[in-house]
């Protein structure tokens, strides 16, 4: 079963200000733990420029990260900043480059509207950076991430329209940025190559969704469950990506906000819950 983790799982993230930020010799050892192949990288300087050995000691794999990118703005050329991260992904066999279109703002609480000069920036952007990861024998995808430029259902729409990209599905950010992903799943399965389990509390997320609470509000309070104990219909998903031949990755990305050093296994609770989780759904599709 192909089941990684992700940092975040164990609030371990890029915004400044997130929250208690625990030490990879912890996530990973907790990650090797429960039982986990591989990981994305998390963050920047979460794990060093050459992470092999640190990788190899707790027995993980790297796939590939999260890349939070400036995309829709005339004169940024995104691809000197890519170029340099695939020389990690060379060093360490990693071969998913998980792109997100920031908006320029700090965290994932506003973002600007987008016209449609921004628009072709934005397209145009991915299908270059597709094309710079294919080269160095690497798969971009797309995340669509709420408080990014891709959001909501519509930008979803707009991405599968006017660019050739993969998507990553993220079961979470989908669903409280308005898109159902079994939805997505079913209308668009020869674009989806690499997955997020994320499952959410759908009431918290539409208090984002109506402006009643800020994204980073909503993790604090636990909009993000444990797998099987939210409102995404993962085993929907599992059968209907199995059916089309989906081989990929399944990342555990619970987003978490760590207020203070944990005691006791902190997140690993949560963590554990939804390894077992998503392997049974998994042995059952």
């Amino acid at each position: 079963m192909k089941i990684a983790g992700a940092p975040i799982s164990w609030g371990v993230c890029e915004v400044p200000g997130w929250g208690f930020q625990l030490p990879p010799s912890r996530v990973l050892a907790e990650m090797q733990d429960v039982g986990l192949a591989a990981t994305e990288f998390g963050p920047e300087g979460f794990l060093p420029e050459d992470p092999r050995d640190v990788l190899a000691q707790h027995d993980l794999q790297a796939i590939g990260g999260f890349t939070p990118l400036l995309l829709h703005v005339a004169g940024h050329d995104p691809v000197p900043e890519v170029e340099k991260l695939l020389a990690t992904y060379a060093a360490t066999g990693s071969d998913t480059l998980v792109l997100s279109a920031i908006s320029g703002l700090d965290g994932y609480d506003t973002r600007p509207a987008l016209d449609d000069a921004g628009w072709r920036t934005l397209l145009g952007n991915l299908d270059r950076l597709a094309g710079t990861a294919a080269a160095h024998g690497v798969r971009a995808v797309l995340h669509p991430h709420v408080g990014t430029m891709v959001e909501n259902t519509d930008d979803v729409q707009r991405v599968l329209d006017g660019s050739t990209i993969a998507l990553c599905l993220d079961t979470g950010h989908l669903l409280i940025g308005g898109t159902d992903p079994v939805a997505l799943t079913r209308q668009a399965p020869e674009r989806i190559a690499h997955t997020h389990i994320k499952d959410v509390d759908l009431g918290l997320a539409r208090l984002v969704q109506d402006g009643r609470r800020t994204y980073t509000e909503a993790v604090r309070e636990g909009m993000y469950r444990p797998v099987g104990h939210g409102d995404v219909d993962f085993s929907a998903i599992v059968g209907d990506l199995r059916d089309h031949g989906y081989t990929g990755w399944y990342v555990l990305e619970q987003d978490t906000i760590l207020h203070e050093a944990p005691s006791g296994e902190g997140p690993l609770t949560d963590v554990r819950t939804s390894v077992d989780a998503l392997r049974s759904i998994l042995a059952r599709a």
